[in-house]
């Protein structure tokens, strides 16, 4: 896991955040071995901020992967995904195991989406 954080820990330095000064990078293995990274984007529209988590996402899968097997989110403070981040990735990997760390890659936290976010709206919930 540690070459997931690295590559987080990398992306993090690229982010764009003029607004917090909060910058978050996000490192998906798919379950073919790849790891596609992501940082904050942030806009002076606030709404229109885009997460860490889900531009790393939004890379894999527009390269066409939808398996994923674990997610390394990486910040000063080692923050967790936000509630609109934890949604996005349900609806892919409800058992997505979620590594949380810190700048000096200190893990404080080795946990699972469905841990993180029970009870989620998902793809089954529109069955009738």
């Amino acid at each position: 896991m540690r070459e997931l954080i690295a590559a987080a820990t990398e992306a993090r330095l690229r982010a764009y955040a003029p607004y917090s000064d909060f910058l978050v990078g996000a490192a998906l293995l798919t379950s073919s071995g790849k790891i596609y990274a992501g940082c904050n984007i942030e806009n002076s529209s606030y709404s229109l901020t885009c997460c860490a988590e889900r531009v790393a996402t939004a890379s894999a899968i527009a390269d066409g992967h939808q398996n994923f097997e674990a997610l390394a989110v990486v910040s000063v403070n080692g923050s967790y995904p936000c509630g609109a981040c934890r949604q996005f990735l349900n609806e892919f990997t409800p058992d997505l195991l979620i590594i949380i760390a810190d700048t000096h890659g200190k893990i404080s936290a080795e946990t699972t989406l469905s841990a993180l976010y029970p009870s989620a709206f998902s793809p089954d919930s529109l069955e009738p």
